[in-house]
């Protein structure tokens, strides 16, 4: 393979995300990718100290700048120390979260604005966008309700907003697609999970051809 390969996935608390993302990783490794899968905030060690502040649940008090710039300083780290050197070695790379988080999270349902929070990881990632984000759509009702169920699962900071929150990082999210349509694919994630594994494997594998086919065309 030439070059490397960026997805991110992306939804609500208890779209599923992970099972997703190793659902995918698991499919890129049979077609002779070598993959690398991570998350945010997190995926290194810096990152995960953020990543700690950020999602205490001690912590409901945090301004919504901090929140977004500690986001923005995970992230670059994050994207300097593993993303870009596993692309440049011509990895896939399975990111849990990105920016797309940080716009509907922060920008939208914080009120922060999203051009303002791009603007602070436009600096952050130097504008580095995925090749392909899968937007795992599920009402906040939903995906709360799977969140609680999951007992192996600890609660976090955000987990612990009220409902008119997750409703705001949907619609920031819906926004988001229409906006970036060329980059983000909508999948339901209310089928189940094999409907909503079978169709993330298929847009993968859609986009994937069209990027090999770009990466053939800039070699000749």
């Amino acid at each position: 393979m030439n070059g490397g390969f960026f997805v991110t996935i992306e939804g609500g608390e208890g779209a599923g995300k992970t099972t997703i993302l190793q659902g995918i990783a698991g499919w890129l490794e049979t077609q002779g990718w070598k993959v690398v899968v991570t998350r945010e905030p997190g995926g290194i060690p810096i990152a995960e100290k953020i990543r700690e502040v950020i999602l205490d649940r001690r912590h409901t008090d945090m301004d919504a700048r901090t929140e977004a710039l500690l986001y923005a300083a995970a992230r670059r780290q994050h994207l300097s120390q593993k993303v870009e050197p596993a692309l440049k070695a011509g990895a896939a790379v399975l990111c849990d979260r990105f920016v797309d988080s940080s716009l509907a999270y922060q920008g939208h349902a914080r009120g922060l604005g999203i051009e303002e929070v791009w603007a602070i990881n436009r600096f952050a990632t130097v504008e580095r966008l995925p090749d392909l984000t899968l937007y795992l759509d599920v009402r906040p009702e939903i995906g709360l309700a799977r969140v609680r169920s999951d007992h192996g699962r600890e609660i976090n900071r955000l987990d612990l907003e009220d409902l008119s929150f997750h409703r705001k990082v949907r619609e920031g999210y819906l926004l988001l697609t229409r906006k970036f349509p060329e980059r983000i694919v909508t999948i339901d994630a209310e089928q189940p999970l094999e409907r909503v594994l079978e169709q993330a494997l298929k847009e993968t594998e859609k986009r994937l051809k069209g990027f090999n086919i770009a990466a053939s065309n800039n070699i000749k």
